[in-house]
Formats: C-alpha cells, structure tokens, sequence
C-alpha cells in the first residue's frame, strides 16, 4: 500500500495568519436578508442554507457551521463548537464533544496534512482527576483549512467511536466581502480533504480529492428577482487512506466489488447538479450532488449522494470554500458511510 510519507507531510505548509478563534458567528442582523432563515439555528433552513450568519449580504463575512439533526443515525451532527486555531501552539480546539482529551487537537502525528490542509488529532488518553491513572479516549480527528490570501477556512471534526455516525461538526466561512461578475464564465480549482465515518460500525478515515468548480454568471435568467447563475462541479482522484496514512483505496473498492458484483477500478467521480439559482447575490452556492457506476448489465447506477455548501469570496470573486457532504450503502463494512470534505477551490 502507498503511504502518506513524513518528507511529502514536511512540504507541506498551512497558511495562516493570528492567534484565536477564526471561525466567528456574526448573530447581529445586518438587515439585507434575501432568503428566509427560519431562525431556528438548529438544521438546514429553507432555503438549504447551514445555520450561522442570520442575514448575509455581499459586504460582510458570512460563517456557517453544520446543523443538528434528529434523526437516529445523525444524532452526532453538529455538535462540536468554539472551533478555533492556536497558530502559536499549532493546536486545534474543540468545544462539546466528549471523550477527547482537554479538547485541544494537537497536529497529526502518523498523518499532519492532506495536501495543503493540516490535520490535527485529540489526546489518545486523559489523566483521571484523582490518581492520575489514564482513561482511554475516542478517536477523534480535525481538519482545518486556509485559503492562500487568508479570507476562506473551513473545518471539519469526526469521530469513529461511535455505532453510528457520532458527534461532530463542520464550518466554514469569508472573512471578507464579494463582488460577483455581472456576466461571463469563471472556472475554479483546487483540493478537498475529509474525513470518512460510519453508520453501523466504528471507524475513521481520510480522504483527498481533487477539486473543480464552474460557474455561468450569465444563466440561467433569474426567475423571481435575484440570480439565476448555475454551477457545475467535479471530485476527481478521490484517495481514501487510514488514520496511519496507508492508502487504503484499493482495499475499499476491491470489498465493494466483491460484495456488490462490480468492477470499479476507482472511486467514482463526484458531480454537482446543475440547475437554476445555485448560487445568490450574497455569494452563498447550495446544491446537491452525486457519483455514480456501471453495473454488469450496462446500466447507470447511483454510487453515493449528498450535498454542497459553499461561499465566494473576494473583489473579483477568485475564491471559493465550502464543505461536501456525501453518503453511500454499497460498501459492506457499515449500513452506510458518510464522507465530509472540505475544500478551497482558485480562480488564478
């Protein structure tokens, strides 16, 4: 198996600029809200947008963080908060999620980066208040990503300790303001990093993919005020590996051909669904996405779906960060298996 080698993970360095909490949520209105946030500040809200800043406008930073659930299996989901980086220590923190330590990440020891994203991991064992005497802890891992001007971040929490999904979270967020083309075409590429959790079995992993985005600031035509503006995107090279940086892809898909009657030779290519209205005057893109496979009759079939979150940021829109999430039931090592990226994608 290939491995994620200690010279490739000394290339590599994160961007980032302060001390703090870079992810903040702006709860003021600013009076320029064009969707309909329900206010609940809990799931997704009407118009697909993760709870976080009330009342978006183009001249503000925009935070968005993942949304509870009460379903069953995703229980867990966004329960992780006060996410924030410690560039002076390179430590990672986490607030509300149990068993991991103090709730300070430290950076990844087997696995410190995935391309150009660090990996942060939470204490393997706490000392117990009384004798000192260590209490072993959950599998937790962070992934925290910076854009190379410092306006786009996201993070991402998981952890495979649970029969289900667990407890987690993600966020992203533009610290600065955007002013989108009025027409033309912008095309956008850069990379994801994620993490990939189970529903029905413990177990973490991480993943890399190579990301593109595209956008038609021209169509479709807005129908009832607003913008109309489609986007199209692509996960190509999609690498799975363990949390010791083997890369474990072969092995993924070798037990999904066996159990499903396939031949895959890769992870499918992931492609967002281009329609109307993905994207609004606000810089805020939403939509749904999905992969899929032949099977041996020929025919087209659905590998894994899911969702996309995103904001554009910057004078000349250059800029995009956001988080995919997506699920499929084919691999037979859970009832299901969720995948959550995060990404930066340039217009350069």
């Amino acid at each position: 198996m290939n491995k994620i080698t200690g010279a490739f993970i000394a290339a590599l360095a994160l961007s980032a600029c302060g001390n703090g909490n870079p992810f903040t949520e702006d709860t003021t209105d600013n009076g320029g809200d064009t969707g309909t946030d329900t206010g609940t500040d809990t799931g997704i809200d009407g118009d697909g947008r993760p709870p976080g800043t009330p009342s978006p406008t183009p001249d503000t930073s925009i935070f968005r963080r993942e949304g509870t659930s009460t379903e069953d299996a995703y229980i867990g989901n966004g329960y992780a908060t006060e996410i924030s980086y410690d560039s002076n220590n390179d430590t990672f923190s986490v607030d509300n999620l149990a068993f991991d330590g103090d709730g300070t990440y430290a950076r990844g020891t087997a696995v410190s980066s995935l391309g150009p994203f660090a990996v942060y991991e939470a204490d393997a064992q706490y000392s117990d208040i009384t004798d000192n005497e260590p209490i072993n802890q959950f599998t937790h891992r962070a992934i925290y990503g910076v854009s190379t001007s410092g306006n786009s971040k996201f993070a991402i929490v998981r952890t495979g300790a649970y029969a289900d999904y667990g407890f987690g979270g993600f966020v992203y967020q533009r610290d600065n303001s955007v002013t989108l083309p009025s027409s033309g075409q912008a095309q956008y590429n850069g990379s994801l990093a994620g993490l990939r959790d189970y529903n029905g079995a413990a177990g973490l992993e991480y993943t890399t993919a190579d990301v593109q985005i595209a956008i038609d600031f021209d169509d479709f035509n807005p129908a009832t005020g607003g913008r109309g503006d489609a986007v199209r995107g692509s996960l190509t090279n999609r690498t799975i590996y363990d949390t010791a940086g083997n890369d474990i892809t072969n092995d993924v898909i070798n037990r999904i051909n066996v159990d499903n009657n396939l031949t895959l030779s890769s992870i499918p290519v992931a492609v967002f669904d281009v329609g109307p209205n993905n994207l609004d005057d606000n810089g805020e893109i939403i939509g749904t996405l999905q992969s899929t496979y032949v099977d041996a009759n020929g025919t087209a079939q659905t590998y894994e779906t899911g969702n996309y979150y995103a904001v554009v940021s910057g004078d000349n829109a250059e800029e995009i960060v956001g988080v995919v999430v997506l699920e499929n039931s084919l691999d037979p090592a859970a009832n299901s298996v969720r995948e959550t990226g995060g990404f930066i994608v340039y217009n350069n």
